[in-house]
């Protein structure tokens, strides 16, 4: 996303072999991490987790997935707004649904993004501004479910039975610092993070547009924790919300790594991991994330509805008089 917001005014020619090659190892290594994870639990738990899906779970998933997209659809269009770009809310809920269909089904998990924030800049001409205020409004949402991890995890204190995931959770933080550390480090990334960080400093400095992405992001978190929850209820999972929630907030934390094929990659690895370190068992984890993955997959498909319809219109659009 930031290579969209970046561009550079002359096309590099070498710049569809860096993108394929860079797909190509994005893939890769989220099938190595199918593969591992396979190989420590075996192939039960992801066979269980697919059966445990019924058509009341699949109901309820596309009731709070509707909800969740509603809120970061809220969040983008109000992002675009500060940016001096108007989204209508049917319109960005559409998109939205359209985009997380994309992320689910292609390599990578932001290519869908990408196409949100191309069709909207393209409608006015724009599409700097758009990918900008695409990528502000994601990492905004990935910084409040960040902050409301750490709110969660680090008053349970170092005593309490979830211990281990608040040691995971510190080390997670530890890692994002020294990351922001590395890049301001690097000359030419300290300058693009400057740069950008003044262009967006207006939109986020109103208390209006920073209020509405902070319940925004907490209300679509809340929404995609909720589907966790409905994923461990349906994989019977012996542990109650007090257990599960900070649980799916560091697995959901993980799933945000763009190294993954439909979805599938992190998600599972991180499942199982913190599963086995909260005393549950890796196996239950990768079940309950394998239901997750599934239920959530199913409760995006209205984007290719979405998708299929844009389609249509287009081919109506260029059919002759």
């Amino acid at each position: 996303m930031a290579q969209l917001i970046a561009s550079p005014a002359v096309p590099d020619a070498r710049a569809p072999g860096r993108s394929r090659a860079r797909a190509l190892v994005r893939v890769a290594a989220a099938v190595a991490v199918v593969v591992a994870t396979v190989a420590v639990v075996g192939t039960g738990p992801f066979l269980r987790g697919i059966a445990s899906v019924s058509i009341g779970t699949v109901a309820l998933a596309l009731v709070l997935v509707a909800c969740g997209t509603a809120a970061c659809a809220w969040r983008w269009r109000a992002v675009a707004a500060g940016l001096g770009l108007p989204l209508p809310m049917r319109s960005a809920v559409a998109a939205y649904y359209r985009s997380q269909f994309l992320n689910a089904v292609l390599p990578g998990g932001v290519l869908g993004d990408v196409h949100r924030a191309y069709a909207h800049g393209r409608e006015h001409d724009r599409v700097g501004v758009a990918a900008r205020a695409v990528a502000a409004e994601r990492i905004a949402g990935q910084f409040v479910q960040f902050a409301v991890t750490l709110a969660i995890l680090l008053p349970l204190g170092f005593a309490s039975a979830l211990a281990p995931l608040e040691w995971t959770a510190g080390a997670v933080a530890a890692a994002a610092v020294a990351g922001l550390l590395v890049a301001a480090a690097i000359p030419a990334a300290r300058r693009w993070m400057l740069r950008e960080l003044a262009l967006l400093r207006p939109v986020f400095a109103r208390p209006s547009t920073l209020l509405t992405v902070v319940v925004s992001s907490v209300l679509a978190l809340g929404a995609h924790v909720s589907t966790f929850l409905v994923a461990g209820a349906a994989v019977g999972v012996e542990a109650g919300p007090g257990e599960l929630v900070p649980i799916a907030l560091l697995v959901l934390t993980a799933s945000a790594i763009p190294l993954n094929v439909g979805g599938w990659g992190p998600r599972e690895a991180a499942s199982g991991a913190v599963f086995a370190l909260a005393g549950i068992g890796g196996a239950a984890g990768v079940e309950v994330s394998t239901a997750y993955g599934v239920l959530a997959l199913i409760a995006v498909g209205p984007g290719g509805l979405v998708l299929m319809t844009d389609r249509v219109r287009a081919r109506r659009e260029r059919r002759p008089a």
